[in-house]
C-alpha cells in the first residue's frame, strides 16, 4: 500500500487506514524493525471489535485475526465500495483502490 499511497490520496481518499489484530506493542515493533516506511495511519484492534463490526474474522482460522478486506467509507460513513479476500496474503492493489475512487467520483 505504501508504495500506492500518493497515487489513492491524489485520486481522492481522504486518508489511508490499515487495521490489525496485532497489538500496539507489536505494529510498533514491526514498523521499528522492518523499516517499512509507512507513513499512513496504522491502527491495533487487539480486541477485534472493527473486525467484528465488518465481520471478516478469518472463517477458517484464527477467529482473532482478520481475513484481507478493503472498504472505501464515503463522506457519509457508509461503505462505498469493498474488496473481501477470501484468504490470507490476497491483498487490494493501489490500482485497484484508484480505480474504484475513480467510479465512484463519476456517480
Amino acid at each position: 500500500m505504501q508504495n500506492g499511497y500518493t497515487d489513492i490520496k491524489s485520486a481522492g481518499a481522504e486518508e489511508l487506514i490499515a487495521i490489525s489484530s496485532d497489538s500496539s506493542f507489536g505494529l510498533r515493533n514491526l514498523l521499528n524493525n522492518n523499516n517499512l516506511g509507512i507513513t499512513y495511519l496504522l491502527l491495533s484492534d487487539e480486541d477485534t471489535l472493527t473486525i467484528g463490526d465488518y465481520n471478516v474474522a478469518e472463517q477458517h482460522g484464527n477467529p482473532n485475526h482478520a481475513r484481507p478486506a478493503t472498504y472505501i467509507i464515503d463522506e457519509n460513513g457508509k461503505i462505498a465500495w469493498k474488496d473481501l479476500g477470501a484468504r490470507f496474503g490476497h491483498r487490494t492493489s493501489s490500482d485497484q483502490i484508484i480505480t474504484a475512487l475513480n467510479e465512484l467520483e463519476s456517480l
